[in-house]
Formats: C-alpha cells, sequence, structure tokens
C-alpha cells in the first residue's frame, strides 16, 4: 500500500482547515438573536455584604 506524499497531506490540512473555517463562519452569521424585549420591570433586590475579617 503506497504512502501518501507529504504534498498531499498538507494538501488534505488546507483543505479540512478551510473547510472548517468556512463551517464556523457560516454558523456564526447563520442566527440573529434579536435581544429580548421585558414585558414587565423585574426589581432585583441586591444584598449588601459586609465582611469582617
Amino acid at each position: 500500500m503506497p504512502q501518501m506524499a507529504p504534498i498531499s497531506w498538507l494538501l488534505l490540512f488546507f483543505i479540512f482547515s478551510f473547510t472548517l473555517v468556512i463551517f464556523n463562519i457560516k454558523n456564526y452569521y447563520c442566527f440573529y438573536y434579536s435581544p429580548l424585549q421585558l414585558t414587565q420591570n423585574i426589581n432585583i433586590n441586591q444584598h449588601k455584604l459586609n465582611w469582617k475579617w
């Protein structure tokens, strides 16, 4: 069984890397998430903690 030449491995690496980059770019720009619109105001009570060391 013949071995692959190094240029073929390099070409395969570039093809797979290019495919990965294109796939990630496509997935990143495919969806647009609009910000959530809250129908009511939610009051969050903040408890201040005084640490005594």
